[in-house]
């Protein structure tokens, strides 16, 4: 099936602002392999740019055992993040500036001078829970920027070197007081540096590359999950609250 990658990514985003991402995925007889998926993938990130959003960083995602058994595919794979979808600890989220609102806890590292690893936190991913094909694929995944549809960042005390992160420390998500998930900081073997690696390596074969002051989402060990209006979701590390936010309604 032959399609003009252009045409398609200006769909993809304005599927993507009418908060109903990914319609293309509807059509049976439509096929997108994962070199294609990326290629779509980052011409959205250029129509964004072009419109005046800036890149934050990346996301390695599809790599813990809850998302692999919720998708029923195994990556990892990239999605970008953007600066404007970056929310501060405590925000209100307004439910319908999403599709099917779903939350991780998750892990995220700032990427310092030289790619080194500058300080690492625990964040809440939020996501555009949707998938339209028959059967879930990793190239709908990538082509849909990896369902991110933002992040919400802990205050700056949380911000700290990997060094004084426990390996046998516990990450938690809490939706309106009752622990959802648990588990593992990292989601691969090697940690956030396995996790960097990977993505290092992918960047440079997609002509992009990591700089100063990025974020990258590290990958969850844990699991995604829908939240409704009202809900009230918070990360927890050790049993320490991290991270938290709330959903509000709002009118169209």
């Amino acid at each position: 099936m032959s399609f003009d990658i252009y045409k398609l990514a200006k769909r993809q985003l304005s599927d993507f602002r009418l908060m109903s991402p990914g319609t293309c995925f509807e059509d049976p007889t439509f096929q997108l392999d994962e070199k294609s998926a990326y290629s779509l993938q980052d011409e959205v990130m250029r129509l964004r740019t072009k419109q005046g959003e800036r890149v934050a960083g990346y996301k390695v995602g599809c790599t813990g055992s809850g998302t692999t058994r919720l998708f029923g595919i195994a990556g990892p794979i990239r999605g970008t993040l953007f600066e404007n979808e970056l929310h501060s600890n405590g925000v209100e989220l307004e439910y319908h500036s999403f599709c099917n609102l779903a939350v991780e806890a998750e892990m995220a590292i700032k990427i310092g001078e030289k790619n080194k690893i500058s300080s690492v936190f625990p964040i809440i991913e939020l996501h555009n829970f949707v998938f339209r094909a028959p059967r879930k694929s990793l190239s709908e995944l990538i082509a849909n920027n990896g369902l991110n549809k933002g992040v919400v960042f802990p205050e700056r005390q949380w911000q700290k070197a990997l060094a004084l992160f426990d390996d046998t420390s516990v990450l938690s998500l809490e939706i309106n007081g009752t622990v959802i998930d648990s588990g593992d900081l990292w989601p691969m073997v090697g940690g956030p540096v396995a996790s960097l690696n990977w993505l290092e390596k992918h960047l440079l074969d997609h002509s992009l590359k990591l700089s100063s002051g990025d974020i990258v989402l590290g990958g969850t060990a844990l699991g995604l999950y829908p939240v409704q209006v009202d809900d009230h979701i918070e990360v927890k590390l050790d049993g320490q609250l991290a991270v938290h936010c709330k959903v509000k309604n709002s009118v169209r």
